[in-house]
């Protein structure tokens, strides 16, 4: 009898472990193709985050995966309010602001642009093969809205990385397999760059509460605990739950496949949007505009500037 309660406990006490292991496992919630499409001067983009079904994913604003061809690009335009990450795949891509700062980043390498209070700049393709990255917009919170802009680079051989298990994960913000990025995050920010082999596993963890979704680049994996997993493809968005806990990523395809897992702590504040200005009021994005077109308040620099696109065609 003793014998027979004893196992009771045990069992009751394991089934308890596992159920609390599945209740915090983070789930796919919505699934999303992406089409390609044209945007900017003969670009083609493959939009995320920022489409209609998943308009604002707080505190993201937009993934765009873009593919440009030279004399194709983004010309001179400005930003007011959040963070555009620049992360190239493929090919490269030469950038210029109104404030001096002119450079280019090649395949594997990142940029980190805070607008902050206000930037002008441009991006186009570099060289004569085609431009391919991702591009991830991210919102500030009210009080640093109208920061001085700052950029953080890295190119692709000072990005930590790790490989186990057959799993590759490329830290551009965040901590994983043990590895953490040096990247400074003004919104909270995991971003992870996986690519997993066939027969390969992990279970990423994800900070509680934290909005959190996959964006798949090629081949397809498994996402979510065992008895509620969905499977993933290349150009597809996965909402993953809210809540805390980890996520479970299995490859059982004979492919690798190739994704990255973004995640931020949500600002929780109203957003106002038009174009490349997000602010938190219509007032605020209002005056937005107006200091833009007078050159005031943080587009000083703007006016009588021309990016080396323009400069070369006169």
């Amino acid at each position: 009898m003793i014998k027979l309660l004893i196992f009771w406990i045990l069992t009751a006490h394991a089934s308890s472990n596992l159920t609390m292991s599945a209740s915090t496992s983070r789930t796919v919630t919505k699934v999303v193709l992406s089409v390609e499409q044209d945007e900017g001067v003969g670009a083609k983009v493959r939009r995320s985050i920022g489409r209609h079904e998943l308009r604002n994913l707080d505190p993201f604003l937009m993934l765009d995966e873009f593919s440009v061809g030279a004399p194709a690009g983004f010309p001179d335009h400005p930003h007011r309010g959040f963070e555009t990450v620049t992360y190239m795949l493929s090919g490269a891509t030469e950038h210029e602001d109104f404030a001096g700062h002119r450079g280019v980043i090649h395949a594997g390498d990142l940029q980190w642009m805070t607008a902050g209070r206000g930037i002008v700049h441009c991006e186009m393709p570099h060289g004569k093969e085609k431009s391919h990255g991702l591009q991830l917009w991210v919102n500030l919170k009210s009080s640093e809205k109208m920061v001085e802009p700052a950029y953080q680079e890295l190119l692709d051989k000072d990005i930590p990385r790790k490989t186990e298990g057959g799993v590759t994960v490329k830290v551009i913000a965040g901590e994983s397999l043990g590895v953490k990025s040096p990247v400074h995050t003004r919104t909270p920010t995991m971003y992870l760059d996986f690519t997993i082999q066939q027969g390969g596993s992990i279970n990423q963890k994800i900070p509680a509460d934290w909005t959190a979704f996959v964006y798949i680049l090629s081949g397809k994996a498994l996402f979510g605990p065992e008895e509620s997993k969905t499977e993933g493809a290349a150009h597809h968005t996965l909402v993953l739950s809210t809540g805390e806990g980890e996520l479970h990523i299995r490859n059982d395809a004979a492919e690798p496949c190739r994704f990255v897992l973004i995640g931020g702590q949500p600002l929780k504040e109203t957003i106002a949007q038009r174009g490349p200005f997000v602010m938190n009021t219509n007032q605020e994005l209002q005056q937005a505009m107006i200091d833009y077109h007078n050159y005031q308040n943080g587009f000083e620099k703007a006016r009588n500037w021309n990016s080396f696109v323009v400069r070369d065609e006169l």
